[in-house]
């Protein structure tokens, strides 16, 4: 069975990304485990929006996941993280939906401003439960034939989409946004995924 772990929304501005909204569904991951995993998923979809151009989707694999995003030229972002049997191309109808249905309310010129906001806004939560089966997308057809179109990068690793010297080892353990629990649990991911592939994920 497909899953969607999360989707965020968020402004990509000159010198910096800015959370706005942000669903997880993290059900599937232990009790003790689900506040770790969903601090990695808000990490990874901020890396992922940063180093994403105005006008590109592109989806990026992460071990067994991939994490889907979509930049519009107005710098509205939304970053939708699945299983890698999800759509890609339904994932990325779900992404322009949601930005769609986001910016009526909330118009993108108006959100430039580092400074925390009150966002009130249901549609993400919603599109999170309703498209974990991606069957639901097929009534938008409208979106799906502009997507035909569109050409959507994929990159195998997430090391394939940081900038050159950059490491994923590097800017975990730089981060502000991660706990040192989260921290532990990815040194401890990694040591898990290195003894059953028998080789060092970076």
């Amino acid at each position: 069975m497909v899953k969607l772990f999360s989707l965020s929304l968020f402004y990509k501005g000159e010198s910096c990304v800015i959370p706005l909204i942000a669903e997880y569904d993290t059900d599937s991951f232990s009790f003790f485990q689900r506040k770790s995993v969903q601090e990695f998923l808000s990490f990874t979809s901020k890396i992922i929006t940063e180093r994403t151009h105005p006008g590109m989707r592109q989806s990026v694999k992460e071990q067994e996941h991939l994490c889907h995003v979509y930049v519009r030229e107005d710098r509205l972002a939304a970053v939708l993280i699945s299983d890698e049997d999800y759509p890609r191309r339904v994932a990325f109808t779900v992404l322009t939906k949601v930005c769609e249905d986001f910016a009526k309310k909330f118009p993108p010129s108006e959100l430039n401003n580092p400074a925390p906001m009150n966002i009130q806004f249901d549609g993400v939560r919603e599109m999170l439960c309703k498209y974990q089966n991606p069957k639901e997308a097929d009534s938008m057809s409208r979106v799906q034939a502009e997507l035909d179109e569109t050409k959507i990068v994929l990159h195998g690793t997430m090391e394939s989409l940081l900038q050159r010297g950059e490491k994923l080892d590097d800017l975990v353990a730089k981060s502000d946004q991660l706990s040192s629990q989260s921290k532990m649990f990815y040194k401890q991911i990694k040591i898990h995924i290195t003894n059953i592939y028998g080789k060092n994920v970076q």
